[in-house]
């Protein structure tokens, strides 16, 4: 592998992920968007966890600053999700009188 231009291979690893996300979710049934959403939400709780350790340096370099924004764009993808998550759950259940 010593051959391969490092750019060239995160570019096919990036459109790789790209191709098989769009055909994972587009692929989902309807039943199963619910608990899709749960286990997105639960990763982007991971990555606040791991932002937050880059985030975490006292001195305010590039990593640090990218921590926080990551911390921030991952805290409202997850209250969001929670969000759409709760109105879908809400569509389910039986109106009552």
């Amino acid at each position: 592998m010593s051959g391969v231009d490092p750019f060239i291979l995160n570019l096919t690893v990036f459109v790789l992920a790209i191709f098989v996300g769009y055909h994972v979710v587009w692929n989902v049934t309807p039943a199963l968007h619910t608990p899709l959403m749960a286990v997105t939400n639960a990763v982007s709780g991971i990555i606040i966890v791991g932002a937050m350790l880059a985030a975490g340096p006292q001195e305010m370099d590039v990593g640090t600053i990218l921590g926080l924004v990551a911390v921030t764009l991952a805290a409202v993808n997850v209250f969001g999700g929670f969000l759409v998550t709760q109105r879908m759950l809400a569509m389910f259940k039986k109106k009552g009188k």
